[in-house]
């Protein structure tokens, strides 16, 4: 892998990582239109690691109030929510990193964001809205049961994650806050389990092919930048507009795929 396509790449972990339309569906898509054979799993982490530096300057206040005081309500609801995909991704991880290499469910898991999308906004109309001081374990759990279920690829994980709060009836702008929070304890173990890979190689082995330090490098970055954008973008458009709008752009990116993985056949 190139830079080019490497920094290619990165600009789309960034830019899809903290909009509710699917990173890892984007990566394996990105990667199948360029022919960009990559060990999906390993740098997939890596790009993820450039998204969490921007989460770590976007939410500065946030994180440093957490650290400031550990024990409080809010450290132990983002626990409760890590939880499940911390079971799921130790349960079905050679499974998930299939699916990132054939993409075989990409078109289905994309219909299946519309889905989510679209259920939530209707669930979050009904009923009073709840603030952080209203949440409770039950709310954490469901939003992390949605993460889980987001490690599939095409299926996004801060749209799962802010359709789960939002069908909980939390505040928008808590929803997609508590989403983004979510993201560094999921970011931080996909890094961890990789963390060998990182360790025993200077650059990372494909099948026929290196990915050289200077690629990471520049995926990382560019992941970065555009992230910082993205989550400032993300907390405005969830406080003043909805999710329909990446509902329609999951829907129809899924039908397309579906259309070319069993009639024409162009890209799978």
């Amino acid at each position: 892998m190139n830079i080019i396509n490497a920094v290619i790449l990165g600009i789309v972990q960034g830019l899809t990582e903290f909009l509710p339309v699917s990173s890892s569906g984007h990566l394996v898509l990105i990667q199948k239109i360029f022919g960009i054979t990559a060990p999906a799993l390993f740098f997939d982490t890596m790009l993820h690691a450039g998204t969490l530096i921007a989460v770590f300057i976007v939410l500065r206040r946030d994180i440093w109030d957490i650290l400031r005081k550990l024990i409080q309500p809010l450290t132990g609801y983002l626990i409760i929510a890590t939880i499940p995909a911390v079971i799921a991704a130790l349960v079905f991880g050679d499974i998930i990193e299939h699916f990132f290499e054939s993409g075989q469910f990409l078109g289905v898991c994309f219909l299946a964001t519309s889905f989510i999308l679209i259920t939530a906004e209707q669930l979050s109309k009904r009923g009073e809205k709840k603030d952080f001081g209203k949440m409770n374990r039950l709310d954490a759990l469901i939003t992390g049961i949605m993460q889980a279920i987001a490690i599939i690829p095409g299926i996004s994980r801060s749209g799962a994650t802010i359709s789960g709060a939002l069908s909980r009836k939390l505040d928008r702008d808590f929803a997609a806050r508590f989403s983004f929070l979510l993201s560094i304890p999921a970011i931080l173990g996909a890094v961890v389990i990789q963390s060998k890979n990182l360790l025993k190689n200077t650059a990372a082995e494909t099948s026929g092919e290196n990915i050289g330090t200077a690629a990471v490098i520049a995926g990382t970055i560019s992941a970065a930048i555009v992230g910082f954008f993205a989550i400032k973008f993300m907390l405005k458009i969830i406080r003043e507009k909805s999710l329909y709008g990446f509902a329609v752009y999951t829907g129809v990116l899924g039908i397309l795929i579906l259309i070319d993985q069993f009639i024409t056949r162009i890209i799978f």
